[in-house]
């Protein structure tokens, strides 16, 4: 159903507003046209060469340091909430960050010190901390050539994987066959397609759960490859009349995997004895979240989900550690909601709103650069998040994107189409489609808070923001983000 005229409040956003140049032209978080609040400080641009936790202050570094041994950063929105930036922070106080979960479909967009730009997809966002072991677990799908595509970009970049990287021996494999399969199937389900990366997840995770894949481990076996890969591949082309098959095609994909597997074989490892291990010798681990709650294929807007569980139950059987062992788990949610693919989205704003949003946010994919669907916070669906993760903290993102907006909309109740109020997410989509969203209204702070560096410093109405979403979710922000770069964190 259209739910504009519940998401878009014209009092918001004048027609001569939105109509204004400063409206139509797409910016980068900076917002040169407001008003610079009075009471910032001077602070470094994205360029800085400061990192967040450096620029911290006694208390702040305290909290980060008193993380649990085990500790987790999650989405809890649709994806994009600006997981990676957090955990290249956090990283330079842990000793290992591991991805449990997901493939390339995942897309962390994160900042050097020098402030240089880095797109990761399958590599930990630890990466960029010299002293971090990333590992990539068990529950992750491996794409090895763009694996070692973006090793090559790091390594160009200046950054060393040498001996940094683990890749488990239990992680399934994902083939350029997949990448087709998706394609294909997405086209087959014409109107109801899901809006998949076409990155293949699903039909690797599918490969996986019908128990004919490969797992990287299966490399060191060349000799039984061809016959697993003839079955895959026979299968594929059984399903789909476009999918092509041959034996030269076999023939071909063998030898490179050969290729591949001598250079992989330096990164092959049993992580769940490495991580385990690890544990034991008391070592801080990190676990970083691809995609978020809401695409959870058990929890989030089935169908139109990922195929991998990107809550905290993932972290155990993506990693292979005991549920005891896993601590604090922090959740990374965008002052205002985006989600990308089809599939209900109650808050959501169309039209020039959504617009006014996503250009603001530069909401476009990391991974595929496709423009994100925009829309008010939704704190019936953070709460959600909330019970099933067990999240101990909060970061609140993007707030600086909301700073040209004279109020601001929190979706803070469900009801049905006849006016019953609906107590938690709902499973049922066609339910989903028609509910009505009660909102609360906020004033806007109107100044550009992007150089803003000390929690004190915001606006009286921002603060009243992020007080309002800590009571009514009933957990502590944490961490808020005022930009991209890395010193771009106020902690609360």
């Amino acid at each position: 159903m259209s739910i504009s005229s519940l998401a878009f409040q014209p009092t918001l956003f004048s027609a001569a507003k939105l109509s204004s140049p400063a409206c139509r032209r797409p910016f980068s978080g900076r917002h040169p046209a407001l008003v610079v609040c009075s009471s910032a400080k001077p602070a470094a641009a994205v360029s800085s060469s400061v990192s967040a936790p450096e620029s911290a202050g006694k208390d702040e570094l305290k909290r980060i340091g008193e993380l649990s041994q085990v500790s987790g950063v999650l989405g809890c929105q649709w994806g994009d909430e600006g997981k990676g930036k957090l955990v290249d922070i956090l990283a330079q106080h842990f000793e290992i960050v591991a991805r449990c979960q997901g493939g390339a479909n995942a897309g962390h967009t994160i900042y050097n010190a020098e402030g240089k730009k880095f797109a990761l997809h399958l590599i930990p966002s630890g990466i960029l901390n010299e002293g971090t072991l990333c590992v990539v677990g068990n529950g992750v799908v491996v794409h090895v050539p763009g694996f070692f595509e973006e090793i090559d970009r790091l390594e160009a970049s200046g950054v060393s994987c040498k001996g940094r990287i683990l890749v488990s021996d239990r992680a399934h494999l994902l083939f350029d066959f997949h990448q087709e399969v998706d394609g294909l199937r997405e086209a087959e389900l014409a109107k109801s397609f899901i809006g998949t990366t076409r990155r293949g997840i699903g039909p690797c995770y599918s490969s996986k759960v019908i128990r004919n894949g490969i797992r990287v481990g299966d490399l060191r076996h060349l000799d039984t490859l061809p016959q697993k890969l003839d079955l895959l591949l026979s299968d594929a082309a059984s399903r789909f009349k476009d999918f092509v098959y041959t034996p030269e095609i076999l023939k071909e994909e063998v030898e490179k995997y050969k290729r591949y597997a001598e250079r992989l074989e330096p990164f092959i490892t049993d992580t769940v004895h490495f991580i385990n291990e690890a544990i034991s010798d008391n070592k801080k681990i990190l676990v970083e979240g691809g995609q978020a709650t809401m695409l959870d294929i058990d929890f989030g807007t089935y169908p139109f989900v990922t195929s991998s569980s990107p809550s905290a139950g993932g972290i155990c059987t993506g990693l292979g550690i005991a549920p005891k062992v896993v601590g604090d788990l922090i959740g990374v949610v965008k002052a205002y909601t985006t989600r990308v693919g089809s599939g209900p989205f109650p808050t959501e704003i169309l039209g020039k709103g959504g617009d006014l949003l996503r250009f603001a946010g530069q909401e476009f994919g990391t991974t595929t650069g496709r423009p994100r669907r925009c829309g008010w916070l939704d704190i019936v669906a953070l709460k959600y998040c909330c019970k099933i993760n067990g999240f101990s903290s909060l970061n609140l993102t993007k707030l600086d994107v909301l700073s040209e907006l004279s109020e601001i909309q929190l979706g803070v109740s469900y009801r049905t189409p006849d006016g019953m109020p609906v107590e938690s997410f709902p499973a049922d989509l066609s339910l989903l489609e028609q509910i009505k969203v009660e909102y609360e209204t906020m004033p806007g702070w109107m100044c550009d808070i992007s150089s803003i560096r000390d929690y004190s410093d915001l606006p009286k109405a921002a603060k009243e923001y992020v007080t309002r979403i800590e009571e009514l979710v009933g957990i502590p922000v944490h961490y808020i983000g005022v930009g991209p770069g890395r010193d771009a964190l106020l902690y609360k």
